[in-house]
């Protein structure tokens, strides 16, 4: 399959741009920005290489491996990347005042990469470096009002740098330029589609061999993993649910009916609820606790495998976001929050880890759903995090704690339900934390707990903005929470996107 290969500069919007390809059906992989060239791979009709931290003039400043640009390929420089081609050309690159925000790009000559978008566009700019001098062989096709070279190109070689991001929403016309890029330039084939995917998914799952043990909790990720199993693998898979007491209310049972009526496969349930309580009792740390349960799993797994097997294979629903967030993707993100099925597996576990999601975002594994006729109720409904409850109750787990933050959260899903907007935004909840404050029941004084409430939109989970819910769905939500939540106070309303908050709150 063509594939665009993405270089890796630490840029946190290295991924998207794999992302937006991905979005015009050619694939593209994010690799470390000093892959060697020959490593690069045959399928490969294009090179980006991504924006980073760095200044390509200071010592160390990392580079890519020289060889690529002798590949014959296209290659396109993103911000950093931009930098790194005017100053391997023979370009000059200085220091600058820092850009950060929208500029109006006027686009000098739209033959090819800036196509389509006419006379100019609203551009994404986030650097402190520019090209100060353009190398030999390079023209300059788009400026704004402080890059004087916000976009070059030299077509005989086939090499482009642009200063700004089109791999960000704010960049209007973005996607255009990277599929411009992939398509029109590099030539690619329009070939990444689910179902292709699922094709060669099959392919590659049926091809081992042994048992497969697949971790499931009931959420798109782990029940589209066994699923795409079980059409590879058949009777060699086996589905263990373990019920940690960490889910929303009601869905251990929901996980065992959608199961055992729907799919044909091979279920199990492990009741765990008080192991994972226990091993949960003191720990305040999220990244302890992320870990925690990811261990408490992975000895569930193990001993029912012990019991049951024998089993090769661990399967699991990993996402790219969860490997790019526990810093052991291809490239040098740091870690921002350790994910269960990533960070907290042993090395002893005794069985191979398969991960077949592991390079989707979370909109492809929808569509992945689709194609395996998994029921619409279930791919419209909104992500959990596999270490469940335990990362929305804030410091130590607690019966009262998880509690509140079940019932209060049950409410958000069918408040928004009720106002026609569960399936308008990405993900919602309720979090409580040890925050306690006044409130008046009845006659009585009430000190307890504060709980948040927290709406976001999103693509892919890789970034979000707090959802502007209307004022009267958060009056219904935060009425319903302080009258029938026993031990809830006040509520509040978390106004933070992502970046630089998360998601989930620990």
């Amino acid at each position: 399959m063509d594939r665009i290969a993405v270089l890796d500069f630490g840029s946190q919007y290295s991924h998207l741009i794999c992302r937006r390809i991905r979005d015009a059906s050619v694939r593209a992989e994010l690799v470390p920005h000093d892959t060697p060239a020959a490593e690069i791979g045959p399928e490969a009709r294009g090179i980006i290489l991504s924006g980073g931290p760095a200044s390509v003039y200071e010592d160390g400043a990392p580079l890519p491996d020289a060889g690529i640009f002798g590949l014959g390929v296209p290659v396109l420089g993103i911000c950093y990347g931009h930098q790194v081609i005017v100053d391997r050309f023979g370009g000059k690159v200085k220091r600058a005042n820092r850009e950060y925000g929208s500029a109006r790009l006027t686009v000098d000559d739209g033959g090819d990469l800036l196509g389509g978008l006419g006379g100019g566009t609203r551009a994404w700019m986030s650097h402190g470096d520019e090209a100060e001098a353009v190398p030999a062989g390079f023209s300059v096709i788009g400026h704004t009002g402080a890059a004087a070279a916000a976009a070059i190109a030299d077509r005989d070689r086939s090499v482009y740098g642009i200063q700004f991001h089109p791999e960000v929403a704010h960049t209007e016309g973005g996607a255009a330029v990277l599929e411009n890029f992939a398509v029109r330039i590099c030539g690619a084939r329009r070939e990444w589609t689910m179902e292709a995917f699922v094709e060669e998914s099959v392919r590659k799952i049926g091809a081992t061999e042994g048992g497969i043990l697949c971790g499931v909790s009931g959420g798109i990720d782990s029940t589209v993993a066994a699923l795409l199993i079980h059409r590879a693998a058949g009777g060699r898979l086996a589905c263990v649910f373990v019920d940690n007491g960490l889910l929303r209310r009601g869905e251990a049972d929901g996980i065992e009916a959608m199961f055992r009526d729907n799919f044909g496969v091979r279920f199990h349930r492990v009741d765990a609820a008080g192991r994972f309580l226990s091993r949960l009792e003191g720990v305040a740390d999220p990244e302890e606790k992320r870990l925690a349960v990811g261990e408490e799993f992975a000895a569930a797994f193990s001993e029912f495998a012990e019991a049951n097997g024998p089993f090769r294979w661990l399967a699991q629903g990993t996402l790219y976001p969860d490997v790019i967030e526990s810093g052991v993707s291809k490239g040098p993100a740091s870690v921002i929050k350790s994910h269960h099925n990533v960070g907290g597996l042993p090395e002893d576990l005794g069985m191979g880890v398969l991960e077949p999601l592991r390079d989707l975002y979370k909109d492809e594994v929808r569509r992945v759903a689709a194609v395996l006729g998994v029921p619409e109720g279930l791919i419209g409904r909104h992500p959990f995090p596999g270490p469940g409850l335990a990362v929305r109750v804030m410091g130590e787990v607690t019966a009262e704690k998880l509690r509140i933050c079940r019932d209060a959260s049950a409410i958000v899903e069918e408040e928004l339900e009720k106002a026609g907007l569960y399936r308008e935004v990405w993900q919602a909840y309720a979090a409580v934390g040890d925050d306690r404050a006044v409130g008046v029941v009845g006659d009585e004084r009430l000190y307890g707990r504060v709980v948040t409430v927290r709406v976001v939109d999103s693509v892919d989970a890789m970034t979000a903005d707090w959802t502007r819910l209307p004022h009267g769905v958060l009056e219904a939500v935060s009425n319903r929470i302080t009258n029938e939540v026993d031990g809830a106070a006040w509520v509040t309303y978390a106004v933070s996107s992502k970046p630089p908050s998360t998601i989930e709150p620990q």
